[in-house]
């Protein structure tokens, strides 16, 4: 899917997933049609629904994140042009919408993953950088410090169980 093409949902979607620094976590609301993420972005947790095609204030964790931004062409009858670098991402990038902040959204989206990106995976989902999986999926990079042994080990004290 081109990313020039993403709004409302999948494009919430997909900021969300290019916040792998912020959101651990990936899931859906409202019947599945809204994005709620659960993370802590520079110290400020978020749990709940995100939003950012629809509110500016989802959208400034994209800004934030903001090296380098110019608008280039904007009037009433015009769509957006804007052209922005981003922390992390993979330099100058152009986002053209009917807003401005769909275009920085689109921009945002395209510094993480190019022109184009997968189809939504519209499940819970889990980010491990700028992966995602399943949630309750097991994975080979999965590690277990401590895992519980039937013999015990240092440290496990075996307490007998309560009656």
């Amino acid at each position: 899917m081109k990313v020039a093409d993403l709004e409302g949902l999948a494009l919430d979607y997909w900021v969300a997933r290019s916040l792998h620094d912020f959101v651990r976590e990936i899931q859906f609301t409202d019947s599945g049609e809204t994005v709620a993420i659960r993370g802590n972005d520079r110290g400020r947790p978020w749990d709940g629904r995100f939003t950012p095609c629809a509110s500016w204030d989802a959208a400034a964790a994209v800004l934030e994140r903001a090296r380098r931004l110019e608008v280039l062409d904007r009037s009433e009858d015009s769509p957006a042009h804007l052209v922005a670098e981003f922390e992390g991402g993979r330099g100058a990038v152009e986002g053209r919408a009917d807003s401005l902040r769909v275009a920085l959204l689109r921009a945002f989206v395209e510094s993480r993953f190019g022109d184009s990106v997968d189809e939504m995976l519209h499940e819970p989902q889990m980010l491990t950088g700028a992966k995602a999986r399943r949630i309750g999926e097991a994975s080979a990079d999965d590690a277990y410090e401590d895992l519980p042994s039937p013999d015990g080990h240092i440290g496990d004290i075996q307490s007998p169980p309560r009656q």
